[in-house]
C-alpha cells in the first residue's frame, strides 16, 4: 500500500466512523476464529445436564443450552467454523469466477454470450434453494457445504470480472501489451485481471457476510453442518424450542453474534468502496 492510498483511507475511515468500526469488528471475529480455543472456559461439546438451562453469570457469561453446555464457548468455537466455511468458499468462488469472466470478458463471441447465459439461468433461480438442493444431493459434510456456497457465489464473480474486463480489453494499454508480443493468455493474467482486482474486493467483503449467513441457514434447517459441533445456525435452531419458556439467550447470543459478523462484513465493503473509488481521491 502506497503512502498516498494509505493517506485516502485514513480520511475516508475518519469520515466515516462505522467503516473503521467494521473493520475492527471483523479483525475481532478473525482473531476469535483463530484463538478461539485457547480462550474458551468449557470444553464446547462436553454436556454437564445437573447445569443445564443456566441464565448468564459469572461462571457461564452467556448462560448454558439444554444440555448443560456453555454456550459463550460454543459461540466462540463456532466463530472459526463459520468463518472457515465462509473465507474457503468465496476463496474458491473469487478465483474461478474472476479468471473465467475475465476471459469471457476479453474474448467476447460465443463464449462470453455461452457463459453469460449460464450465469443467467443459475441467479435465475433462488440461490439458497439451489444450495439446499446441492447440499441435499451431496451430503451434509462441511465441504459439500463450502462447495455449494462456492457455487452460488460464482455468478457474481463471472458477471463482475467479464463487464470490467469487456470494458478495459481494448483500451490503450491492452493494445501495447498485445503490440509488444504478449499472449491473449499473458494480457488477462497479467494486465487485465490486477487491474480489476481492487473493485472486486469489495464484492468480496459483501459476499463474505452472505456466504456466512447462507452457511447458518443451512444449519438451522437440517441440511448445514451436523451437531453436536458448534455452529451459529445450530445454536438458533436448537435454542428456538425453549424462546416460549423464557430461556432468551439461547437464541440471543447466537444469533445476535451473527447478525454482528454480517453487519461488519457489509459495512466494510461500504468503506472499501469508497476507500477504492477514484472519484473519491482528491
Amino acid at each position: 500500500m502506497t503512502s498516498a492510498t494509505l493517506r485516502h483511507s485514513v480520511w475516508i475511515l475518519r469520515g466515516n466512523p462505522l467503516t473503521a468500526v467494521a473493520a475492527a469488528g471483523v479483525a475481532l471475529f478473525v482473531l476469535i476464529a483463530i484463538f478461539g480455543p485457547w480462550i474458551v472456559p468449557y470444553d464446547p461439546v462436553v454436556s454437564n445436564v445437573s447445569e443445564a438451562l443456566l441464565p448468564p453469570s459469572a461462571a457461564h457469561l452467556a448462560g448454558t443450552d439444554q444440555l448443560g453446555r456453555d454456550v459463550f464457548s460454543r459461540l466462540v468455537i463456532a466463530a472459526r467454523l463459520d468463518l472457515a466455511i465462509a473465507v474457503s468458499a468465496v476463496g474458491i468462488s473469487f478465483v474461478i469466477g474472476a479468471v473465467v469472466g475475465a476471459f469471457c470478458g476479453y474474448a467476447g463471441g460465443r463464449l462470453d454470450r455461452g457463459v453469460g447465459r449460464f450465469v443467467d439461468v443459475m441467479m435465475a433461480f433462488p440461490l439458497f434453494v439451489l444450495a439446499m438442493a446441492m447440499v441435499a444431493a451431496l451430503g451434509n459434510r462441511i465441504e459439500n457445504i463450502v462447495i455449494a456456497t462456492a457455487i452460488i457465489n460464482l455468478p457474481f464473480y463471472i458477471r463482475f470480472a467479464r463487464a470490467e474486463v469487456n470494458v478495459r480489453r481494448n483500451v490503450g494499454w491492452v493494445e501495447a501489451a498485445r503490440a509488444c508480443g504478449e499472449s491473449h493468455f499473458s494480457v488477462v493474467l497479467r494486465f487485465l485481471l490486477p487491474n480489476i482486482l481492487p473493485a472486486m474486493a469489495v464484492q468480496i467483503s459483501l459476499n463474505l457476510g452472505w456466504a456466512i449467513l447462507n452457511a447458518a441457514g443451512l444449519s438451522f434447517i437440517g441440511l448445514g453442518v451436523e451437531p453436536p459441533t458448534p455452529e451459529w445456525g445450530i445454536m438458533v435452531a436448537e435454542g428456538a424450542r425453549f424462546i416460549s419458556t423464557g430461556r432468551w439467550w439461547l437464541v440471543a447470543f447466537p444469533g445476535l453474534a451473527l447478525m454482528m459478523a454480517v453487519l461488519c462484513f457489509n459495512l466494510l465493503g461500504d468503506g472499501m468502496r469508497d476507500i477504492l473509488d477514484p472519484r473519491m481521491r482528491t
